[in-house]
């Protein structure tokens, strides 16, 4: 019977996590299909020719699943009147909560199951050493590409080990390197977690290739300007890695960071940015880099002010007959709690008026006040404080010992999620 009443509260767990979860991140993809709006507005009418602070714009994505619990969902009228038929849909219907939450397995299945093949499919590759870096060679003709966020893995095709020159492969390699070095490797993986958690909007799939081409715009300027050299030369080895490519791609891997997605339009584009190369001042450019660190932190400490907490206290009192129909007598907390206090063990009934309360709204048989405790979001889980009031006590006030709800682990574990 334990175990049972166990699975029951596990079920019911799962069941709120859905709920709580879903409604949370359909907010968010809303706010994400304005973003992207936004973002490819802005790169292009804006900042075409601005290639960091194109680039820097990705990073507003950051801020989009911290989005879901503010307060303006209850508390304006003009977003509630516009969102209060999603939030009353996915705190009603668990079935879609269920599809949602499955959503996000699928979609996690699909795009890292790919980067865990192809990782293992880099571990079998051979390896070469090339001035104390490891290159691992691959028999496809593939563009060069890194796998790996803590120990990342530099790919090269065979036709570039077998016919580049020391200088070419090393700017090859440099190029991977200020991949990693300037941190693309993992903002492709925040991108996937984004990708997953918001499935619902497939535009952050069809925007990705803008994505990866802006990180490609600011390694080839980093590249450019740190090697010295002229930018003709570094758009020369572009060329040769374009002519021994075309003939035949091959089996590409199902999934990489930084493959060029096997069209060489892309090649092109960049072709055309390299051609327009200006050296840029490194330190303007850490300023602006420091200027949208701190942008996004001060975005994320407004949501976090103007946005619920994980767990509310509720300061909510109300009375109820308990039985089968468990029916609600008041929920007036302001008139219960000129009647009605409690601490952290008992509850204290002011007798004469709670009786008078309770004959004005002939209730009889087994009353239960219910107080206190915490919720999640308005109307959306949590738990409260219960005890039974005995008619019949002499004392002016009645004091009413109670077993908290912080003694249980289930309680306990709907707080932190």
């Amino acid at each position: 019977m334990t175990a049972m009443l166990d699975w029951t509260w596990i079920s019911g767990l799962l069941d709120f996590c859905a709920v709580y979860y879903t409604t949370q991140l359909v907010r968010c993809a809303a706010f994400s299909f304005m973003l992207a709006g936004f973002v490819l507005l802005l790169r292009k009418m804006f900042f075409s020719e601005q290639t960091f602070l194109r680039g820097m714009l990705w990073s507003l994505f950051l801020i989009i699943p911290f989005l879901g619990r503010l307060k303006m969902f209850y508390e304006n009228e003009a977003v509630l009147g516009a969102t209060w038929r999603i939030t009353a849909a996915t705190t009603s219907w668990l079935w879609a909560d269920r599809i949602y939450m499955a959503g996000i397995l699928a979609a996690g299945i699909c795009i890292f199951g790919k980067r865990l093949c192809l990782r293992r499919a880099v571990a079998g590759m051979e390896k070469v050493m090339f001035k104390s870096v490891r290159i691992y060679v691959t028999e496809m003709n593939i563009t060069p590409f890194t796998v790996g966020l803590v120990k990342p893995k530099i790919v090269l095709p065979r036709v570039m080990v077998e016919n580049y020159s020391g200088d070419e492969l090393e700017a090859v390699v440099r190029h991977e390197q200020t991949h990693i070095r300037l941190g693309h490797l993992w903002c492709g993986f925040a991108w996937d977690i984004l990708r997953c958690l918001l499935w619902v909007n497939p535009f952050l799939t069809v925007i990705q290739k803008y994505f990866r081409a802006d990180m490609e715009d600011i390694c080839d300027r980093v590249c450019i300007q740190n090697s010295g050299k002229a930018a003709h030369e570094y758009g020369a080895v572009l060329l040769k890695s374009l002519n021994l490519l075309r003939s035949g791609m091959g089996d590409v891997p199902p999934a990489s960071t930084y493959v060029g997605e096997k069209e060489f339009t892309d090649m092109k584009r960049r072709m055309e940015k390299i051609a327009g190369f200006c050296p840029y001042r490194k330190r303007l450019c850490v300023g602006m880099a420091a200027g949208m660190v701190l942008e996004i932190v001060v975005l994320l400490m407004a949501v976090h002010i103007h946005s619920y907490a994980r767990c509310n206290e509720s300061r909510d009192i109300l009375v109820g007959r308990y039985g089968a129909e468990n029916e609600i007598v008041s929920g007036d907390t302001e008139e219960l709690s000129r009647m009605i206090s409690y601490d952290d063990h008992y509850v204290y009934v002011d007798r004469e008026a709670f009786e008078d309360f309770l004959s004005r709204n002939n209730a009889e048989g087994d009353i239960c006040i219910v107080f206190g405790g915490f919720y999640k979001l308005p109307g959306l889980g949590g738990a409260g404080e219960i005890c039974f009031y005995e008619v019949g006590s002499k004392d002016a006030v009645v004091r009413i010992p109670y077993e908290s709800i912080n003694s249980y682990w289930y309680y306990e574990l709907l707080k932190m999620l």
